[in-house]
């Protein structure tokens, strides 16, 4: 009777332990998937901070380090407007992006890493600009059509001023040449009169 009651005991002992490591096995089943899965743990600028100074980079911190090949960054700002300063760069777990701000308002950092698994894991953070980057001035408009032009046209061939200075040069030299013109002829008159009177007498 003794020997029975120790082989049943043995028995259950033995199927206490079975069942033991069927539970612990079914317990870390499931999580083998999941750890395959690569995922978010932090992010600077914090998800939905406030910020009144822009920072110089967005960065990402993952569960497990992402691959160049297979990542994917972008940040937007107002109007759907890239921010992205420049191509990631990586170190272990960490991805550092350029951030260039534009104005103030909600900024959008979008990711797109792969797993171990080979399935991709996509998300995104938040964070708000108080202040902006104050936006380019106008270019400067045309000036207004008939507004008298600051010089006047000029035109092909002489100026009009050394024109005018011409004109007076020839009015002025033309006169001496009439006066001279009538001394000689009342000269010559003259030398014929007292040649003649001479020849009569």
């Amino acid at each position: 009777m003794e020997e029975f009651m120790g082989g049943r005991v043995r028995v259950a002992r033995g199927w206490s332990v079975v069942l033991g490591v069927v539970a612990a096995v079914s317990v870390l089943l499931p999580a083998a998937p999941a750890a395959a899965h690569n995922s978010l743990t932090g992010s600077d600028p914090k998800n939905g901070a406030r910020l009144a100074t822009a920072p110089k980079r967005v960065e990402l911190t993952f569960l497990a380090a992402p691959a160049p090949a297979t990542t994917k960054i972008t940040i937007t700002g107002p109007d759907n407007v890239a921010a992205a300063g420049g191509a990631p760069t990586f170190a272990g777990k960490r991805v550092s992006v350029p951030f260039t701000p534009g104005e103030a308002g909600l900024y959008i950092v979008a990711y797109r890493v792969g797993s171990t698994d080979g399935h991709p894991v996509s998300g995104e953070i938040r964070f708000t600009l108080t202040t902006g980057t104050a936006a380019a001035p106008p270019s400067a408009t045309p000036a207004a059509t008939g507004a008298a032009p600051s010089t006047p046209p000029t035109t092909s061939g002489v100026s009009p001023t050394p024109a005018a200075d011409e004109a007076e040069d020839d009015g002025g030299t033309g006169w001496l040449w009439a006066v001279g013109a009538a001394v000689v002829l009342v000269a010559l008159g003259a030398g014929l009169l007292l040649r003649r009177r001479s020849t009569r007498g």
